[in-house]
């Protein structure tokens, strides 16, 4: 997917998370864009008037590389280019723009600021612009990450099932790390400043989560594979074993210690569960029925409860 990537894969046990470090550095003090994050930039004037600038400006060739040995990336880079210092309404105009490669660019003399995006990776530059063409390479200090998850036993989970989400590794103010991407796609290929990232794969909608950290390294292609230790499980109401499942059922899923894991209503309530012991509480006209069930990790199962006396639950049980 990179051009000059190795190959580095990464299998991480079953307590994992994701993180990310700040997409964006920079080293000289008094940056205006030291707080500005990218690509999702709001602080910036639109070009004056959407028009290039005059054919008599200097000539400038911004080129962006992974690592400073790493060929020049072709495809998928956005620049912009900025001046320096804060116009009236404190933004940095945005004086020029471009996507793909390497790109030319006419700008007047003059100091500016390049910023080139790859993905979620980015770098930003200062340049000077004069009469005489020259030639701008920014590196991106970045490189790929590629998630993926299977079940014990390398037992293959629907990719329609599993969703990744990328945060920053350290937590903010508030506590909490900042999302960097949600509902990524497994074995979709990410490009990232090169750190560590805080990553969380989630099997199902329920609570079958893995977390897990992960390192990016500059110009190498980072492949991830989390193991989650869960099942799916369909609940059933039926009036004798391998009965016809009753409708109208309302179903709650609570842990041992009491605590709602899921709620439904439905002839049949299918979820992913993470491993571990369950109860289940069925509510059908009126009455009340539950049974208690281990999820055990990668083995689906049907669970089905007894609409019987045996099964039959007090309503009032637990009332003040």
């Amino acid at each position: 997917m990179f051009a000059g990537f190795f190959k580095h894969l990464a299998t991480i046990a079953s307590a994992a998370v994701f993180t990310l470090s700040p997409l964006v550095s920079f080293a000289e003090d008094g940056n205006p864009l030291r707080n500005l994050k990218l690509p999702d930039i709001t602080g910036y004037a639109p070009p004056h008037n959407g028009k290039p600038l005059a054919q008599q400006a200097g000539e400038v060739t911004l080129a962006a590389k992974l690592t400073d040995q790493s060929a020049d990336i072709n495809r998928g880079l956005i620049w912009r280019v900025f001046r320096p210092d804060p116009g009236p309404d404190g933004k940095l105009p945005l004086v020029a723009s471009a996507q793909g490669g390497t790109s030319l660019f006419h700008l007047e003399p003059g100091s500016y600021l390049v910023h080139a995006s790859f993905g979620r990776a980015g770098a930003t530059k200062r340049i000077t612009v004069g009469a005489q063409p020259k030639h701008e390479n920014v590196v991106l200090d970045a490189g790929g990450l590629k998630l993926d998850a299977t079940l014990a036993g390398g037992v293959r989970i629907p990719p329609n099932k599993l969703r990744f989400s990328i945060y920053e590794a350290q937590p903010g103010a508030d506590g909490d790390r900042p999302l960097i991407i949600p509902d990524v796609s497994p074995n979709t290929v990410v490009r990232l400043n090169a750190g560590v990232y805080h990553v969380v794969s989630t099997y199902g909608n329920v609570n079958a989560v893995i977390r897990s950290d992960i390192r990016v390294e500059a110009g190498k292609m980072t492949e991830a594979t989390v193991e989650h230790h869960a099942a799916e499980v369909t609940l059933k109401l039926v009036r004798e074993e391998g009965g016809e499942a009753l409708a109208d059922t309302s179903w709650s899923v609570l842990t041992t210690s009491g605590d709602p894991v899921r709620e439904s209503v439905g002839a049949f309530a299918s979820m992913v569960l993470a491993e571990g012991d369950y109860t289940v509480v069925a509510k059908n006209k009126e009455r009340i029925y539950q049974r208690d069930f281990t999820v055990v990790g990668g083995r689906n199962q049907d669970v089905e409860v007894m609409a019987n006396e045996a099964s039959a639950a007090d309503p009032n049980d637990g009332a003040d």
